[in-house]
């Protein structure tokens, strides 16, 4: 009796016990945390989240070069910003100390497995072109250069537009009737920039002389504060620099001067973004205007296209004046008069309306200037 009743209690226990761990398994499953395939389960998470990964690759500028990588690092800081990433958790970037450094942060990049990755400036289209070939799952964007390619989108803007509305406001502003333009690297970008500028100097005055150096570089602040001192010196009283963190040189230099004679008027032309700051000194500041190009508005954009699923690959994105993607900053409200700011509207308008076609090389400025 005793023992019928043991045996009893014994399948009594067996039974609840199994019990309890069918409700607790079905209970895991249900949440999805089965033991059985717990990676797995992850990443379908991490797919049903839709998680998306954006990073860049800047130039030899570097990405506090005050210009243009810093422009397209404030475009992703703020396409992080707005869809709650942070630096290293969704985007981030990569910087190159030298040529040697494009392909191989490029292909870290790959490997941490960013779903866009941008190459900062026309220096990496070799390295753009070489990587997206090898890696056809990766998105990519190049910025200032064309590269053919289904996973490549290519970002390209009307410098040259812009340059010369700074070439209308250098030529009203001038007092010497002597301008000068600093260029980084000579090749086909920059010489946008200088024929724009040359164009629009020429416009409003055709005797107004305009000098036009290279430094070579785009991150040689010495080289460019050498050639801005050569160029002061000789009376030319507004410089427009297109040649990156060279350009910090024509800024030290023009504050230089400013600094030893308050009363004497000399002026630089920031490029890329709004360079206001990099001129102020005391009370006073150097920076006339700048040539903004919105690299940061076009780097958010093509972000977030990626991200939606609908990364333009293959495709050419042009941005200029019409597109608000170059324009002329306004900050500096006492040397930007009303006359300046007048007569920039008054071409900015003809320039889109087709009135007036800017030259974007040294061959259409020269026939440009010949119709004048």
């Amino acid at each position: 009796m005793v023992k019928s009743r043991l045996l009893m209690v014994l399948v009594f226990l067996l039974t609840f016990g199994m019990f309890l761990a069918a409700c607790g398994s079905s209970e895991e499953e249900a949440n999805g945390n089965s033991s059985g395939d717990e990676s797995g389960n992850e990443e379908a998470s991490g797919d049903a989240n839709g998680d998306f990964s954006v990073a860049m690759v800047t130039d030899v500028g570097g990405v506090d070069d005050k210009s243009f990588n810093q422009s397209a690092w404030e475009g992703l800081q703020a396409f992080g910003e707005e869809n709650g990433m942070s630096k290293g958790e969704g985007f981030d970037y990569a910087q190159s100390e030298s040529d040697a450094d494009y392909a191989t942060n490029l292909n870290r990049l790959v490997r941490q497995d960013y779903d866009l990755i941008y190459g900062i400036g026309y220096l990496l289209q070799p390295a753009i072109a070489e990587v997206a070939n090898q890696y056809p799952d990766t998105n990519f964007a190049l910025v200032d250069s064309v590269q053919e390619g289904d996973n490549i989108a290519s970002i390209v803007f009307k410098e040259h537009q812009g340059s010369f509305l700074a070439g209308v406001a250098a030529a009203n502003k001038t007092k010497t009737d002597k301008v000068g333009f600093i260029g980084g690297v000579d090749g086909s970008l920059i010489n946008k920039f200088e024929a724009g500028f040359v164009a629009g100097v020429k416009s409003v005055n055709p005797d107004i002389e305009v000098e036009v150096e290279y430094a070579e570089s785009f991150n040689d602040s010495q080289r460019g504060q050498a050639i801005a001192s050569n160029m002061y010196n000789k009376d030319i009283d507004v410089i427009y620099h297109a040649s990156g963190g060279t350009g910090n040189g024509v800024f030290a230099q023009a504050k230089d001067i400013k600094n030893s004679n308050p009363d004497e008027d000399v002026w630089v032309i920031g490029v890329d973004r709004d360079q206001h700051e990099e001129g102020q000194i005391g009370d006073s500041n150097v920076t006339l205007t700048s040539m903004v190009k919105r690299v940061d508005i076009a780097v958010q954009n093509v972000s977030k296209q990626a991200m939606d699923g609908e990364f333009p690959g293959g495709e050419v994105l042009e941005f200029g004046l019409a597109d608000d993607a170059v324009s002329i900053a306004r900050t500096n409200e006492e040397a930007m008069t009303e006359e300046i700011i007048s007569a920039v509207e008054e071409w900015k308008e003809k320039i889109i309306n087709g009135e007036v076609e800017v030259p974007s090389t040294r061959e259409e400025l020269q026939s440009f200037e010949d119709a004048l």
